[in-house]
Formats: structure tokens, sequence, C-alpha cells
């Protein structure tokens, strides 16, 4: 998709979902520049509460790539150290440095970052304040107790 601000800020968001899909049905097209598609990553949402962020990092080690998370923001980078140990024939592997950011949702926190299979895998967790949660109102109804029923319903 083309944006107007530059970067898809769109993609690049976790605990955003109502807002994300409301804003991909007002806009259209679909290109995204390298700098912002390299390395592919992708955003899952797991459940109500956990997320995750895979991004393809084969070919790195873990000593080049530095997470950080910053108030509302998460940013990986990735360094490539050169260790050129042969003229190249053909290079059809890309191995280049790389940043991204990702704007989290104020509630949502890094649990722990991995590598497996080649992808890092940053997990996340949407944490509700109590005040947040749904709760169900019966009318003329103790609401404390209420509360509890559905804490233990869920």
């Amino acid at each position: 998709m083309s944006y107007p601000f530059g970067k898809n800020v769109l993609l690049s968001s976790v605990g955003f979902d109502r807002l994300i899909d409301a804003m991909e049905a007002m806009s259209s097209g679909d290109s995204l520049s390298k700098a912002q598609s390299y390395p592919p990553y992708n955003i899952i949402k797991k459940n109500e509460r956990d997320y995750a962020i895979e991004i393809a990092v084969a070919g790195f080690k873990n000593d080049e790539i530095d997470i950080t998370a910053e108030g509302n923001k998460l940013t990986v980078v990735g360094k490539v150290k050169a260790e050129q140990t042969g003229e190249y024939l053909h290079k059809g592997i890309a191995n280049r440095d790389f940043s991204h950011d990702f704007t989290l949702a104020e509630t949502v926190i890094v649990r722990s970052a991995d590598v497996e299979n080649g992808l890092l895998i940053i997990k996340l967790e949407n944490v509700i304040p109590e005040e947040k949660l749904p709760r169900k109102i019966l009318i003329g109804g103790n609401s404390k107790l209420v509360i509890e029923e559905v804490r233990e319903a869920a």
C-alpha cells in the first residue's frame, strides 16, 4: 500500500487490531519499499492477549541483532559483520543491515525473544488493566459479586 506519510504504520503496529482493520479497509494499493519489507516479517495475534512478531533473520548471528523496547516503540536492528570468505559467483541470499520499528499499544509488553529455524520470534503480551476488562452488570445486583463471577468463568 502507498501511504502519504511514508512508512506503513499499519504493518508495524501491535495491539491496535480494530483500528488497523478499519484503516486498511479505507486505503488502497499494495506497494512497500524494499527498505520497509526487508527482512520479511509476520505479526501474529494468537489470542486476545498473546501476539508474536516473526522476522526472517537467516544468516544473522544473535550478536548481530539488537532488540530495544522504549515506551510504545519496539526497534529491531540487524547489522551484518563483514565476513566474506571468497568471491561470489552468484549472490542470491540477501544479507544486509536492516531496521524495523514497531508501534506497540500502551498495554503491550515484550515477554521474550528467541531465534528458531532462521526466524526471530518476539513474544508480546497485551496486559489489559483490570478496570478495562469486560464485565457483566446485572440490574439491581451487587457489581462486586458479578465481576468476581465473570473472572471465575474466564
